[in-house]
């Protein structure tokens, strides 16, 4: 890594205008300075005071804004809106420069109330064309007594002598200010600096080995100065570390002390902004904390839509947990999770995660159980998962804008309604019960937790959710369970949710009337589809103290009938219901009379094919024309029958031939009616005959699709 040529600073990086303000003992050259910088020349007459000077942003180095005003009086106003002061004296009075030490003093004492910290000084040595000597001997113990004192510069204004050179010095140490970054007395960066550094080199570390090598050091070069490394640079950057520091390379790799040392090199040479470029390309801001604009970008959610996250952030999760799965056990243990939140400033998840999502056998957070917690927090609390992808450095990583362009709003769900479909890829479902009526057993059981595992989570460390993946139809989906606690009335915030599980315990007499109730309060009008869960099945049922059974009530209401529901299983729990769950939630306009969703046996495939759109077209279209075509014929077919001579007869089966050639010219099934192309006239020789047959196939056919219709109905 080197300095190089920075990029240009942005207005968006800075955020704010520079504003210079010069004072000193009078007939110092304040105003000559300022009137030299504007006109390129030393100007005759001097007024009493210049006014302030604007320095569009488009002509200045730093490409800001820059505002110059000529301090006169006591116009103490004027220091609390600049933010870098200029000191002038003149270096052919020595009055002038021993007042240097009481100016110094003042506008600091004067810069620090009621602003609460100190301004960056800059001392300004003019009408060095007077003089032979320089006056740097006795500025430095100045210099060296305040450390606010970013430079000093000689200058001239008769001679345009380091003109430019002083306002540009004003400039950075606006925009890059040492203070921040440095301890002159320490000769060290301040620790701000050291823990903002380490967090940029753990992210820059995408191997996390410990060190940047080649491929990451011309990774940072180039998204922080857009300027890419020759080899021989980089040997020299390396060359430069082992010569001061010996753990500063390790492995042809920069280590965090090589980092920190190259940095604090930059400093002590008066290249901060070096520093200062990384810092803000990081999401920085003057005093090292992330900026709002980083960690919160602008993202537009509309009413009735839902936030998830798109492909290009689970791939990037992806490479985040393998960063950090050091053992590739598919699970982060507790230190390789820390680690991984290093790079946060506080530890974001608690001990309910692990109740959240999928753990392995020691408690550890999966792979899947780490995608389904990012999931759980777009779904919940966007802001924050934008929050948390900006500490992982998703933008600087993946070269975008923001964060903001991992996030997939979704649609309004009443277009999936009309649309009767959707393009979600997670659906919440609302668990409502009694207390102590088994809702979080089947939380747990989305998780793959029987009851001899649920009964070793701790109380303070239980989870109101649940989320896991789900497969229907061969889709992978997610399901977001919440359990919600036990009241007269739900408010409006418990009631939105895709799907609804009422959980009652069979054991328990007065259990499913709350969940009736509940039902008729908020959902028996709605269009969200529930679903009644007889939980703890492996007990004893008894009868619930409520009007009618639960099945009956279902059947009132065209419910799918009460799922029994257990998870005291040796191994883990059925998902059977978590299907029926997703599958209700991703079609919620269908009433779903079957309940089995296996997708492997005789009556899931039937039932599937009956229910598809192209069937239900097809069957629609071939109705309407058989039933017209006999329509128009029967009166045809009733005389021919009568007839009993043999040119009747023989005028029937040429109708019948005609009504086969009509029936296979409109029909689409070409394939099922060729064979009836090619029956000879021998097997026509009686009409009556298969006009009979033809009647009772369509006969065996009506009654045997409403058989199936009726099983169908009763299954």
């Amino acid at each position: 890594m080197r300095a190089g040529p920075a990029r240009p600073l942005r207005a968006a990086d800075m955020k704010k205008d520079v504003r210079i303000l010069l004072v000193g003992e009078p007939r110092v050259g304040k105003t000559s300075l300022i009137m030299s910088l504007v006109s390129e020349e030393f100007p005759e007459e001097v007024p009493p005071r210049a006014e302030e000077i604007t320095i569009p942003a488009d002509v200045t180095p730093e490409r800001v804004p820059t505002h110059i005003v000529d301090y006169s009086g006591n116009e103490y106003s004027l220091v609390g809106e600049a933010n870098v002061i200029c000191i002038v004296y003149a270096v052919n009075n020595k009055h002038s420069i021993d007042k240097v030490w009481t100016s110094s003093a003042n506008f600091l004492i004067i810069a620090m109330y009621p602003f609460y910290f100190r301004l960056p000084l800059i001392l300004v040595g003019n009408k060095s064309d007077l003089v032979e000597y320089s006056s740097m001997e006795t500025i430095l113990p100045i210099m060296n007594q305040y450390t606010e004192i970013e430079t000093c510069v000689e200058c001239s204004a008769k001679n345009l002598k380091n003109i430019s050179e002083l306002f540009y010095y004003a400039q950075k140490a606006v925009l890059h200010p040492t203070g921040p970054l440095y301890c002159p007395e320490e000769k060290e960066m301040k620790p701000a600096c050291i823990k903002a550094l380490t967090r940029i080199f753990k992210i820059s570390d995408q191997d996390n080995d410990g060190t940047l090598n080649d491929a990451e050091l011309n990774f940072f070069q180039r998204i922080c100065f857009n300027t890419p490394l020759a080899p021989q640079a980089l040997e020299d950057v390396k060359n430069v570390v082992r010569k001061h520091i010996s753990d500063g390379v390790a492995d042809s790799g920069l280590t965090l002390k090589g980092f920190l040392f190259l940095h604090t090199l930059f400093i002590q040479r008066g290249r901060h902004e070096t520093t200062w470029t990384v810092l803000r390309r990081f999401g920085y801001d003057d005093d090292l904390d992330l900026t709002p604009e980083y960690l919160f970008p602008l993202l537009k959610i509309p009413p009735d839509c839902t936030t998830e996250l798109n492909h290009h952030a689970y791939l990037f999760l992806q490479s985040t947990f393998d960063k950090h799965d050091l053992d590739r056990d598919c699970a982060l243990s507790p230190d390789e999770l820390k680690d991984l939140f290093k790079v946060f400033p506080y530890i974001p998840w608690g001990p309910d995660v692990n109740n959240t999502v999928c753990t392995n056998e020691r408690g550890w957070i999966t792979y899947q159980g780490f995608l389904s917690q990012w999931t759980l927090t777009t779904y919940l609390d966007v802001q924050r998962c934008l929050e948390y992808l900006g500490y992982l450095g998703y933008s600087i990583l993946t070269e975008q804008e923001s964060q903001a362009s991992a996030i997939t709003v979704t649609r309004d769900k009443k277009i999936d309604l009309q649309k009767k479909q959707t393009q979600r890829n997670v659906f919440r479902c609302n668990v409502i019960g009694m207390k102590n009526s088994g809702k979080s057993g089947v939380l747990q059981a989305l998780l793959g937790r029987n009851l001899m595992r649920q009964k070793k989570i701790r109380d303070d460390h239980k989870s109101y959710y649940a989320i896991n993946t789900v497969y229907v139809y061969g889709q992978e989906k997610y399901l977001l369970l919440h359990d919600i606690s036990e009241s007269e009335f739900l408010t409006e915030a418990e009631i939105i949710c895709d799907v609804v599980c009422l959980v009652y315990d069979v054991s328990n007499s007065k259990s499913f009337e709350y969940c009736a109730r509940i039902f008729k309060q908020h959902f028996m009008d709605s269009r969200i589809p529930c679903l009644i869960i007889a939980a703890k099945s492996d007990l004893h049922e008894v009868k619930q103290d409520y009007s009618i059974s639960p099945a009956d009530f279902c059947r009132k209401h065209k419910m799918p009938p009460p799922q029994a529901f257990t998870c005291n299983t040796a191994d883990a729990p059925s998902k059977d219901i978590f299907v029926k769950l997703t599958t209700m939630a991703m079609y919620p306009h269908a009433r779903l009379r079957c309940m089995c969703t296996c997708n492997r046996c005789t009556f899931c495939i039937c039932q599937n094919f009956l229910n598809s759109d192209l069937l239900q077209s097809v069957k629609n279209k071939i109705f309407t024309a058989v039933l017209n075509r006999l329509r128009a014929r029967v009166a045809e077919w009733g005389a021919m029958l009568l007839a009993d001579d043999e040119s009747s007869i023989t005028h029937q089966v040429h109708a019948v031939s005609c009504v086969e050639d009509s029936i296979f010219m409109e029909s689409s099934h070409g394939p099922l009616f060729l064979e009836a192309r090619h029956v000879t006239q021998a097997d026509l020789k009686s009409s009556t005959f298969w006009l009979r047959a033809s009647f009772g196939a369509t006969v065996f056919a009506v009654l045997g699709f409403a058989m199936y219709k009726a099983l169908l109905k009763q299954r």
